[in-house]
């Protein structure tokens, strides 16, 4: 919302997702190794059950490096699918998911 603080903004959202998605990137890993991301907003999303890691110009050893929890999470690769089949299987794992909370 306009005019809110951001990391209010983002804890909200937070407290009402049922699905996490993490587009991890070379800079996404900077701001972690560089305490850029706040413990707080790290810890926030990997209490989640269903966090997503989407690795991206990056390896999933890179990220174990800087952040050995979020690296240890199931998650797609780019490298192993393109962004249309990564969209495709995050689309389906949210309609499950929904549709497993509404039955």
């Amino acid at each position: 919302m306009l005019g809110q603080p951001f990391l209010r903004e983002i804890d909200k959202g937070l407290a009402k997702s049922r699905t996490g998605i993490v587009l991890v990137t070379p800079a996404l890993l900077k701001r972690i190794d560089g305490g850029g991301v706040s413990d707080k907003e790290l810890s926030a999303l990997l209490a989640r059950d269903m966090l997503i890691p989407v690795v991206h110009g990056t390896t999933y050893e890179e990220l174990r490096d800087v952040s050995p929890l979020l690296g240890s999470r199931n998650g797609l690769d780019t490298t192993v699918d393109s962004l249309e089949v990564v969209a495709a299987k995050i689309v389906e794992l949210v309609t499950v998911e929904d549709e497993v909370v509404t039955v």
